[in-house]
């Protein structure tokens, strides 16, 4: 009796070291940050004037945030930009698929 339980207890490590190797981690979207005050607060959005520019940037309810959140209050806001939804475009009919971009002409040439 106790050779069959060793034998399922290597079967359940060997399933287990299995799917690690097989399923490895989703890689995570590339990490940004804006530091400015604060123009805009909602419940779904903060908005960061940025020099010229005002940046608003979701938020839900797994936000974390440190401190008093009000307009004009100096905040430093890290996000990721992730794609949420993708439409790929037929081509056109008998113009074959661009593979790479034009490249700019130098003066001069044609």
């Amino acid at each position: 009796m106790k050779n069959k339980k060793s034998w399922f207890g290597l079967i359940i490590l060997s399933g287990l070291a299995f799917s690690a190797e097989v399923c490895p981690a989703a890689p995570q979207a590339k990490a940004y940050q804006v530091t400015g005050p604060v123009v805009e607060v909602t419940d779904t959005s903060i908005t960061v004037k940025k020099g010229e520019e005002n940046w608003q940037i979701a938020r839900d309810a797994g936000t974390k945030i440190s401190g008093d959140l009000k307009v004009g209050a100096k905040v430093t806001v890290q996000y990721r930009m992730v794609a949420t939804d993708v439409e790929v475009k037929a081509d056109k009919a008998g113009k074959p698929a661009a593979t790479e971009p034009a490249k700019p002409k130098k003066d001069g040439q044609k």
